[in-house]
């Protein structure tokens, strides 16, 4: 079996027990072959943490939750070194972080310092406890989930922890036919004594994914794109040349990360779809998951009820497609 075909039975597994969630299951595989991580925005009961956990399922590797909650500290995420006293000595016990997926369940529910210990995980695939740096596995990625209704006992993710994610996707409600299907699928699963949803035909190994990340990166993508996608990024930075009215709108950019995320996720989103170029939309699509967590919006826009969804609306209408 190839690369291509693993990694789609992979997602078909993921789309049959993940009903009503395509958005989020494209994500998910996105930021799988993108090598990145992916927060996830979503009310509850929308099957979030379900979906991590099938994907896990489907990979060869470890699975790891972690509940964030106000009191977990950096040491629970990343490890500690305990004492030994038969030895005298210090031995590091590996945290959660030495897992290959991890799933951050309501990430926003940690102040800042657990957050940061997460940022040297997520950049640069390494732990540095004390005077030591442990890596982390070949194959790790992050999945964060964040409830939008509920603000009390919550903390607004920092912005450089938010920049360490590929994409920030927000998922809404399935439709009634397909909450149906949902509804069959648990009457299933309850009359086979509630058992776990049907494991894989194929687990795919982290190889396969290895070299389909490998084949992401050798698909085509036409220089006059090149410049579309680094446009619409600058943008965010200086809209005047394109649309003067959002200038007072934007109080920051987005980094030269966020180009690389989504040249990474447009490439990704155009091998999901068997081509081997990137077209516009592959890049339009997933503009708003690649910039709407790395915009600063001004106090005014605030105000005015301005949202990053809607300034990223309005660039994608202002700069002209190739």
């Amino acid at each position: 079996m190839s690369a291509r075909e693993d990694i789609r039975c992979l997602e078909a597994h993921v789309g049959g027990v993940i009903l009503g969630q395509e958005r989020l299951v494209e994500r998910l595989m996105v930021a799988l072959l993108a090598d990145g991580h992916l927060l996830v925005e979503g009310a509850p009961g929308l099957a979030k943490t379900s979906a991590v956990k099938v994907l896990a399922s489907g990979l060869e590797g470890d699975f790891h939750r972690i509940q964030f909650t106000p009191d977990l500290l950096p040491a629970d995420l990343t490890g500690t070194e305990v004492f030994q006293p038969n030895e005298g000595t210090f031995q590091f016990q590996q945290g959660p972080l030495f897992h290959n997926i991890l799933l951050a369940d309501e990430i926003n529910r940690s102040p800042a310092k657990v957050q940061s210990a997460l940022l040297e995980a997520m950049a640069e695939r390494q732990v540095t406890v004390g005077r030591t740096t442990y890596p982390l596995p070949d194959l790790f990625m992050v999945m964060a989930t964040q409830n939008p209704i509920e603000q009390e006992g919550t903390y607004p993710l920092p912005e450089a922890q938010r920049d360490r994610f590929l994409l920030h996707a927000r998922i809404d409600y399935p439709d009634k036919e397909t909450e149906r299907e949902v509804l069959k699928q648990a009457r299933g699963r309850a009359k086979e004594g509630g058992a776990i949803d049907a494991p894989p035909s194929k687990v795919v190994s982290q190889g396969a994914v290895m070299a389909a990340r490998k084949e992401v990166l050798e698909l085509h993508l036409a220089s006059e794109l090149e410049d579309y996608l680094v446009q619409l990024v600058v943008a965010t930075r200086d809209p005047t040349p394109f649309d003067e009215s959002l200038a007072p709108l934007i109080a920051y950019g987005a980094s030269p990360r966020a180009s690389l995320a989504l040249d990474v996720a447009a490439r990704a989103k155009a091998w999901l779809a068997g081509r081997d170029y990137v077209s516009p939309e592959d890049i339009q699509t997933l503009a708003p998951d690649v910039l709407r967590h790395r915009l600063l919006l001004t106090y005014e826009a605030e105000a005015d009820g301005v949202t990053p969804d809607e300034l990223v609306s309005r660039l994608l209408s202002v700069v002209a497609v190739p």
